[in-house]
């Protein structure tokens, strides 16, 4: 049977836009929820300035107790130099590092433009490899940008082959604002998985206009089977105004399997998850099928 790798990023990019504290033993309770559904890569936090995350200011105490279990990888998303080493000291094995395609996006983001970003984000990696750490990278706003519009995809090409030469074993190509169509996604997918192997790529779509699944579903004809998701469609960019979650993993499961191919999920362990951090913070969340399945769980 064909198989997907989901790289879920709830517990980071799923929370941190939220504006109430989520306490560290219910962030680490998700964690264990989501491990437990047979989700195989899971993005536990940033070791971000807590100055401009709040959120994900308890980094190291959540990857502390993150529950060991067989066949789980987590990873932290590291924005310089001194989050990479706040990962090192936690004992993490995989961190993530990011930029934009966008000139406007990262300087809102990183403070530096886009060639400005290369030497820096390579020292990360190289550090990061030193210490046998396996590196995944971000590019963001690959379909669309929030203050430049169109973005260009030379500039997409340009950013995902730097990220490769610095030793990123994956480039995660993210529809930051959720602006993508599936005609979009084909014809930009099609470009890069001819540049680059499509088995090292892997879709980040947020669902803000309701055609996430669907450009899911243009990546597969294109051959991609790495997407990343968030347990409850949870989401959005700090420095994207506009952006909503990211797609629902309970809706990208059961779309996925539905269709014959392997995820290695449990879809109702995973509305469990969903279930728990709903209640947690009080409020519907946009997956669909956690609001189909949950009174079954």
């Amino acid at each position: 049977m064909d198989k997907v790798r989901i790289f879920e990023v709830g517990p980071r990019d799923g929370l941190q836009n939220e504006k109430e504290f989520i306490q560290t033993e219910d962030k680490v309770e998700l964690i264990s929820l989501l491990a437990g559904s047979g989700l195989s890569y899971i993005e536990a936090t940033s070791f971000v300035n807590p100055k401009w995350i709040p959120q994900l200011a308890d980094a190291a105490d959540v990857v502390r107790l993150l529950p060991q279990a067989d066949g789980v990888s987590y990873s932290a998303l590291v924005p310089n130099a001194k989050g990479l080493q706040g990962a090192i000291h936690a004992g993490l094995k995989e961190v993530a590092v990011f930029m934009s395609a966008s000139e406007a996006h990262n300087k809102k983001n990183i403070n530096k433009t886009i060639l400005e970003t290369f030497p820096t984000l390579g020292e990360v990696v190289q550090e990061a490899l030193s210490h046998g750490m396996r590196v995944r990278g971000y590019v963001s706003t690959v379909f669309g940008c929030p203050y430049e519009g169109e973005v260009a995809l030379e500039s997409v090409v340009r950013v995902t082959e730097e990220l490769f030469k610095m030793g990123v074993y994956e480039v995660s190509l993210g529809d930051t604002i959720g602006v993508a169509t599936p005609k979009q996604v084909k014809e930009r997918l099609k470009a890069l998985a001819g540049l680059f192997p499509k088995e090292q790529l892997a879709g980040h779509f947020h669902d803000t206009r309701g055609t996430g699944l669907a450009n899911v579903y243009a990546s597969l004809e294109i051959g991609l089977r790495n997407f990343d998701s968030a347990i409850g469609g949870l989401g959005g960019c700090p420095y994207a105004p506009g952006a909503s979650g990211n797609i629902s993993t309970e809706d990208l499961v059961y779309m996925l399997e539905g269709m014959g191919l392997s995820t290695g999920v449990q879809l109702q362990e995973l509305v469990k998850a969903g279930a728990f951090i709903r209640n947690r913070l009080g409020r519907a969340l946009p997956s669909k099928v956690l609001s189909a399945m949950a009174g079954s769980v």
